[in-house]
């Protein structure tokens, strides 16, 4: 089976703590834009940070962000791929597979999950992995297949800048600037 839609699922701080958004894009298997959606910023209250404690990000990127933009899109996705590790925890919230997309300088590596190394569009030396939930650790093996012939000819990292970019645009336009 083809991955015929892809969706990319990340997030935008905003300067002056003035919260965090959320975008999703839903792409062709060659990266093309088929649909977009943003949430509005997402600011916790002191109370909410007391309350929540550790998991209030695991609570943002996944109850407020993940889990509204994937019932918001109309197109039926094949896969999700994120950029942040707790975004994972979507999950176990809805049926399409969460995969993290990460190169090997990233900060955030964590060396308790397996990753599979993809292959690199040609001639770029860098070095993308993914890596999944423990739920569908042992699908990452297809996963990685399916997902290769699009890292052949396409950087699965590009389309994360282009949903930051546009996030900021969306903000500047909310705000006048």
């Amino acid at each position: 089976m083809a991955l015929s839609k892809i969706a990319f699922l990340e997030t935008y701080s905003l300067d002056n703590n003035e919260g965090i958004m959320g975008a999703i894009l839903v792409t062709d298997s060659d990266t093309k834009p088929l649909e977009f959606r943003v949430t509005a910023p997402i600011k916790p209250t002191n109370f909410q940070k007391t309350l929540y404690g550790n998991v209030l990000m695991e609570h943002i990127l996944v109850e407020l962000i993940a889990v509204p933009l994937l019932s918001a899109i109309s197109q039926e996705i094949d896969l999700i791929l994120v950029r942040d590790p707790l975004f994972l925890g979507a999950n176990y919230k809805q049926g399409a597979r969460v995969v993290r997309v990460l190169n090997s300088s990233d900060s955030q590596v964590k060396n308790t999950t397996t990753k599979e190394k993809l292959n690199s569009p040609t001639g770029d030396n860098s070095v993308v992995m993914i890596e999944t939930s423990k739920k569908f650790e042992s699908e990452l093996p297809e996963i990685k297949d399916r997902l290769n012939t699009i890292s052949e000819g396409r950087n699965l990292l590009e389309p994360f800048e282009r949903l930051r970019t546009a996030c900021e645009q969306v903000h500047l336009q909310k705000t006048g600037e």
